[in-house]
C-alpha cells in the first residue's frame, strides 16, 4: 500500500490540481470578482511557468519530500505520532491541523524576516489576482518551505496518507482563496468560519502595509482569529483594491525572468518601476 501511494503520489496530485484548476478557471470566467487589468495569457504563462520550474527544482535538489519523508519516518519509527500511537484517522486529523498551523507561522515569518520577505514578495507582486497567483512563488521560497515541511513530517512521524492529504488540501485551497471568484456574501461569511475565502485572502495582497500583514492563513481561517491577524474587510472595495507591492507595479513584474531576479532588486530600482 505504501509503495503504491509513493508511486502514485505525483499522479494523484496532478489529477486533482488539473481538475480543481479547470473548475475554478471556469467559475472565474462566469462569476468574476474583479476586472483583470493585465494580460491573462502573460500572467498565466509566467505564474504556471515558475510553478513548473519549482516542481522540477524540488525533485532535483531534495532527495526526500512529501510522502517519501513520511515513509522514511514510518520505517524508522520516528516522530511524535509513533510514540503516542493515535488511531490512524485521529493521527491524520492532528497532522493536517499541525501542518496548516506550521504553514501559517511560516507565512508570518516570511513577512517579518527581511531576507525571507525579499523572496516571498515575488508572490505579492502579481498585479492581478486569480487562481494562478496561488502558484507564483520564488524557487528559494519553495525550497525553504519544502525543507520546513520535511522536518515537520519527520518530527511528527506523519503517516504517508497524512502528508498527501495535507499537501493536496494546501494546493487546492491556495488556488481557491487566490481565485478571482465572487461568492455570495452569505456563502463567504459561512465558509470563513472554517476556510480562507478569496475575499478574506485578497486583503492580504493589498498594497496597504497594514492590510498585507493580515489574513495569513491559506487553508483554515481560525489561525488568523486565534493569533490576532484577522481583518474582516479592507478599507476599499474588493473591485478597486490596489493589488501588489508599491514600487513594483510595472509590466516587467509579470515576466518570469523578472520574478526570478526580483529578490535581488529594491522597489524603485531600474526595471522595477
Amino acid at each position: 500500500m505504501n509503495n503504491l501511494l509513493a508511486d502514485s503520489e505525483s499522479s494523484v496530485r496532478l489529477a486533482i490540481f488539473l481538475g480543481v484548476f479547470l473548475l475554478l478557471a471556469s467559475a472565474e470566467l462566469r462569476y468574476p470578482r474583479r476586472t483583470l487589468a493585465h494580460s491573462k495569457l502573460q500572467r498565466w504563462l509566467s505564474n504556471i511557468g515558475i510553478s513548473a520550474l519549482n516542481t522540477v527544482l524540488i525533485r532535483i535538489t531534495l532527495p526526500i519530500a512529501g510522502v517519501a519523508a513520511a515513509l522514511l519516518a514510518q520505517d524508522q519509527q520516528w516522530g511524535i505520532l509513533h510514540l503516542i500511537q493515535l488511531p490512524p484517522l485521529l493521527g491524520i486529523l492532528v497532522f493536517v491541523a499541525v501542518f496548516d498551523l506550521t504553514i501559517y507561522w511560516q507565512h508570518r515569518l516570511f513577512h517579518v524576516v527581511p531576507l525571507l520577505w525579499r523572496f516571498h514578495r515575488v508572490h505579492h507582486t502579481d498585479m492581478d489576482y486569480d487562481l494562478t497567483t496561488g502558484n507564483r512563488f520564488h524557487p528559494v521560497s519553495i525550497l525553504i518551505s519544502s525543507a520546513i515541511k520535511i522536518m515537520l513530517v519527520l518530527i511528527m512521524g506523519a503517516l504517508p496518507t497524512s502528508i498527501l492529504i495535507a499537501e493536496v488540501l494546501l494546493n487546492v485551497t491556495s488556488m481557491f482563496n487566490h481565485s478571482n471568484l465572487k461568492l455570495p456574501s452569505k456563502v463567504d461569511s459561512m465558509l470563513r468560519k472554517i476556510l480562507v475565502t478569496p475575499d478574506m485572502h485578497r486583503i492580504h495582497h493589498s498594497t496597504d502595509e497594514f492590510e498585507h500583514n493580515q489574513n495569513f492563513g491559506f487553508n483554515f481561517s481560525w489561525w488568523d482569529r486565534l493569533f490576532n491577524s484577522y481583518l474582516e474587510q479592507a478599507n476599499t472595495a474588493h473591485e478597486t483594491l490596489d493589488i501588489g507591492i508599491t514600487g513594483m507595479q510595472d509590466r516587467e513584474s509579470l515576466q518570469l525572468l523578472t520574478m526570478l531576479l526580483q529578490p535581488f532588486r529594491n522597489p524603485g530600482d531600474a526595471n522595477d518601476n
